[in-house]
């Protein structure tokens, strides 16, 4: 059978695939199209499998709410160049929707699970990207909220999904914004376990100046620092970043309950990349 340049770009239009990949597969099936997509899936689930060795602490941070559920995600690849990509984009926005629709237990069930949209499992869709887009791509976690939600991602590498008991899009915003710049880590008070303040204390007990202060003092002087901390640390204690003459208790006073919220920074906790792109290019020529 002719394999015409129409059925190769119809190819490559459903897969991603390469030209000359898309050729071959059509030729391998005899014009087949969908027997062409199974063959590309497979060697694409492949090449995919030889990149998840590598280093993939670049992405992006996306989110999805709507009325009455919302979720965020973060997304890893190996280069800020792909995270930049519209198709990563894509595929980022795409997966936190799927996790707000879907409520996966946690990240293994997610990613064996059903795409809603495209009814392909997330672990296929995610290896379609690879082959794709051509480098390691991993579905790092995920946190959902129902009722409701706000959301504020900021260029893709910090984000904040909020969680209260009322609807107020303006102040849930601004304080989406707080969370973001301030990085709160409870949400009241309550929320720190006695451990953290427990070694909080011990930090402050060792400290020379502490040392050199009379003992009988040393306690309540302790006690002050890491009281002052530990309000550093909590949302509602925290001086509102539009406007510090008012704590975040304040400015919702009577207006809403704050549940819960999750702070996200991209590659927060991975190993970073080392080399530049120069050896990049160099590795990729060598094969």
């Amino acid at each position: 059978m002719n394999i015409t340049a129409q059925m190769v770009k119809e190819l490559r239009d459903k897969t991603g695939a390469g030209m000359m990949d898309a050729k071959k597969a059509l030729v391998e099936v005899d014009g087949d199209m969908e027997k062409a997509m199974e063959i590309l899936r497979q060697k694409g689930i492949a090449s995919a499998d030889k990149k998840m060795g590598r280093i993939a602490a670049e992405g992006l941070v996306g989110s999805y709410v709507d009325d009455k559920v919302g979720a965020m995600v973060e997304v890893n690849c190996e280069t800020d160049f792909v995270a930049k990509n519209e198709e990563f984009k894509e595929l980022t926005n795409c997966l936190a929707q799927a996790v707000a629709e879907s409520n996966p237990a946690d990240v293994d069930a997610f990613v064996n699970s059903t795409c809603p949209k495209c009814g392909k499992t997330i672990a296929d869709v995610i290896k379609e990207k690879i082959a794709s887009i051509g480098e390691k791509i991993t579905f790092r976690r995920f946190v959902r909220y129902e009722g409701a939600v706000a959301t504020y991602i900021h260029n893709g590498k910090i984000g904040v999904l909020l969680n209260t008991d009322k609807k107020d899009e303006e102040l849930m915003n601004d304080i989406c914004l707080h969370i973001a710049s301030n990085a709160p880590e409870f949400v009241s008070r309550e929320e720190i376990p006695q451990s953290v303040i427990d070694e909080e204390t011990r930090i402050e007990m060792g400290k020379e100046d502490i040392q050199s202060k009379p003992e009988n003092i040393r306690a309540k002087i302790v006690e002050g620092r890491v009281n002052k901390l530990m309000a550093s640390r909590v949302l509602l204690e925290q001086p509102f970043v539009k406007n510090p003459d008012v704590t975040i208790q304040q400015l919702i006073e009577g207006k809403m309950t704050i549940k819960s919220f999750t702070r996200f920074v991209l590659g927060e906790g991975l190993e970073k990349r080392q080399d530049n792109f120069a050896e990049e290019v160099m590795n990729q020529v060598k094969g």
